[in-house]
């Protein structure tokens, strides 16, 4: 089991910019990716950025010019820098974890933490 715990959201102005953080506890595989997602009213829940235990990422298009994702594997902390945000930003993040072991894949989401974004 995993549970997965986002903080770091709230109000920021056009421009500003937001760490988020997911905190992740429980069983958690050395194999693993962690990612953040967004999900918008009325809109599929979309890749922001990942990050691989090991280190590798990848972005959402072109979103590594304005974030930046990182991990801190010594407290299972995942983070996401975000900046020179547009109301377009506005939306749920969502935090995941998929462990990865040879009988089984197993993926965890947090319950989102709500980023609006205002002009």
């Amino acid at each position: 089991q995993v549970q997965l715990v986002e903080s770091g959201g709230g109000l920021v102005q056009a421009g500003g910019s937001l760490r988020l953080s997911c905190a992740a506890s429980g069983s958690i595989s050395s194999l693993n990716i962690m990612g953040w997602y967004r999900q918008a009213p009325e809109k599929q829940r979309e890749l922001v950025a990942r990050i691989a235990s090991g280190g590798t990422t990848n972005y959402a298009g072109s979103a590594k010019v304005r974030l930046t994702i990182s991990r801190d594997n010594s407290n299972n902390t995942m983070y996401l820098q975000m900046n020179i945000l547009k109301t377009e930003d506005t939306s749920i993040y969502l935090c995941n974890l998929e462990n990865f072991y040879l009988e089984r894949d197993d993926s965890y989401w947090g319950q989102g933490t709500h980023n609006p974004v205002s002009s």
